[in-house]
């Protein structure tokens, strides 16, 4: 197996000003339910958004949400539900294992242990996103990274990997913790003949990663059929990348596209 990492940066993103922009900041809850009941709610959103977009093909794709309280807990759509029908009530919560503890349908076992594996190796990330997308699975394709050819592109620029390995089949235990090991601390992951996979502080943040990536590789793809695209320089896809690669400025921009599934803005 051969593991094609994009170098790690030796700056942390800055966060972007977003109470400058009108937004507030994300909410802080007083108690586990509170925000679990909110880490529902926007995790039901997010599911409709992305059926919204297309990003969903039959009963593959997962978006999963660390619980707050419980350790090794995660919230997850369930088997075989369209993502444009779930609300709160009908996520699942499954432990590390894979064992359902709520709800009342069945969880994507070989799906899933990508997503524990992944919370797992990361315990400051709150939210997986792997699922199905046009533009994603074509770049996978060509097993390449998102070049710097947009500003929108910068927020991966070195901080996104690629795993260079075709798992077919759905991924069994060993799978699941290589594709953890190969995101590393990336926001993003390619998985090569597969797709994207994405991650984030928040719900929102993993969100918006994902549908980031997706539209990046779109334009990349077009600019490729067009000629050859002009490449950010590496100071300047930098740069673009502390303004806005933020967690903080993905969960500001997730917002509004939340209110177009019926979610109200996500404020303290």
């Amino acid at each position: 197996m051969t593991e094609r990492l994009a170098p790690a940066s030796a700056h942390a993103p800055a966060p972007v000003p977003v109470e400058r922009l009108g937004f507030e900041m994300p909410p802080v809850f007083a108690t586990p339910g509170e925000a679990r009941a909110h880490r529902k709610e926007r995790l039901a959103a997010v599911l409709r958004l992305l059926g919204r977009l297309g990003y969903e093909d039959g009963v593959g794709g997962h978006v999963s949400a660390r619980d707050p309280e419980f350790e090794d807990c995660y919230w997850v759509n369930p088997f075989g539900r369209a993502f444009g029908a779930i609300g709160p009530d009908d996520l699942l919560l499954v432990d590390g294992e894979g064992r359902v503890r709520q709800g009342e349908r069945r969880v994507n076992q070989l799906a899933f242990a990508v997503h524990a594996a992944v919370h797992r190796a990361r315990p400051a990330v709150v939210a997986v996103v792997r699922t199905q997308a046009p533009y994603g699975r074509a770049l996978a394709a060509l097993g390449e990274l998102l070049a710097p050819v947009t500003q929108e592109a910068c927020a991966f620029y070195e901080d996104h990997a690629l795993l260079d390995e075709f798992l077919g089949g759905g991924a069994g235990t060993g799978d699941a913790e290589r594709i953890a090991g190969a995101l590393g601390p990336y926001k993003a992951l390619v998985l090569r003949n597969l797709g994207l996979l994405t991650v984030g502080d928040s719900v929102e943040a993993a969100a918006w990663w994902f549908i980031a990536a997706e539209r990046a590789a779109q334009v990349q793809l077009i600019a490729r059929a067009a000629g050859k695209a002009v490449l950010i320089s590496h100071h300047g896809a930098l740069a673009t990348r502390e303004r806005f690669g933020s967690d903080l400025a993905a969960w500001a921009n997730c917002q509004p596209l939340l209110e177009t599934v019926g979610a109200g803005p996500s404020t303290s």
